[in-house]
C-alpha cells in the first residue's frame, strides 16, 4: 500500500487498486455476492409471479364446475406448476384408494391418505421454490462482517505504513483509511438488498404456501364427500 502515491486518487477504482491484496479479495468476494443476490432476487420474483399466475388460471378452471377427471388428465398427470401438483397428488391418491378392491374407504382413512399426499407435495414444491433463500439470508447476515474484516485489515496496514513513513499528514493518512472503509461500504451494498429481498420473498412464499394448503384442504373435503357418497 503506497500511501504517498495514493494521496491524490480517491476514486472508487483508485481505492480498489491501491488496497492490500486481502482487502481486494474481500471486495471482489462481496461484489460477486452482490451480483448473485440480484440474480437470485430476479429469479425468485419471476418464479413467484409465474406460479401465482398459473395458480389463478388453475383455480378458475377447477371451480368452473368441469369434470375433475378431465382436469386431472389435462394438467395433473404431468404438472407444470405447484397447484396442479397438489391437485394431482390428492386426486391420484383418491383414485388409488377408492379403486383398489377391498380397500378401506371410510371417511377417516381416505381423508388421512389425501391429506398426507397433499402435505408431502406442498413441502416438496416449497422446497423447490425456496431454493437459494439460505444464500440470501447468509449474505444479509455475514456481508457486513466480511466487509468489516476487510476494513480492519486495511486500517492495520495503513497504520503500519504511516508508522514506517513517520508522517501523519491528513493527505497521507486519508487514502489508506478510505480504501479500508470502502470494503465496509461494499459489504453493506451486498447485505442491505439481501436482507430486504429475503424478508419480502419469505413473506410471498409463506402466502403461496398458505394458498396451496388452503386449496388442498378444500379439495380434500370435496374428495371425502365424494367417498361418502360412494360408500
Amino acid at each position: 500500500m503506497q500511501l504517498g502515491a495514493a494521496a491524490g486518487d480517491l476514486s472508487l477504482w483508485g481505492l480498489f487498486m491501491q488496497a492490500d491484496i486481502v482487502v481486494k479479495l474481500v471486495m471482489l468476494g462481496l461484489l460477486a455476492a452482490s451480483v448473485w443476490v440480484w440474480a437470485v432476487v430476479f429469479e425468485k420474483w419471476s418464479s413467484l409471479r409465474k406460479v401465482n399466475k398459473d395458480a389463478d388460471g388453475f383455480e378458475d378452471r377447477f371451480w368452473s364446475g368441469g369434470s375433475l377427471d378431465e382436469l386431472f388428465d389435462q394438467e395433473a398427470t404431468n404438472p407444470t406448476h405447484p397447484m396442479a401438483a397438489v391437485f394431482g397428488a390428492a386426486m391420484g391418491e383418491w383414485r388409488r384408494t377408492v379403486r383398489v378392491a377391498g380397500a378401506d374407504v371410510t371417511h377417516t382413512s381416505v381423508r388421512e391418505r389425501i391429506d398426507r399426499a397433499i402435505a408431502v407435495t406442498v413441502q416438496r414444491e416449497m422446497d423447490r421454490l425456496e431454493r437459494w433463500m439460505v444464500f440470501l439470508a447468509s449474505v444479509g447476515a455475514t456481508a457486513p462482517f466480511i466487509g468489516l474484516f476487510g476494513t480492519v485489515w486495511g486500517i492495520m496496514h495503513s497504520f503500519s505504513a504511516i508508522a514506517a513513513m513517520h508522517n501523519t499528514n491528513l493527505a497521507v493518512v486519508a487514502p489508506g483509511i478510505a480504501e479500508a472503509l470502502f470494503a465496509t461500504a461494499i459489504g453493506l451494498v451486498a447485505a442491505i438488498p439481501a436482507v430486504l429481498a429475503y424478508n419480502k420473498i419469505s413473506t410471498d412464499l409463506s402466502r403461496f404456501a398458505a394458498r396451496m394448503e388452503g386449496f388442498g384442504a378444500e379439495f380434500s373435503a370435496i374428495l371425502s364427500r365424494q367417498t361418502e357418497e360412494r360408500a
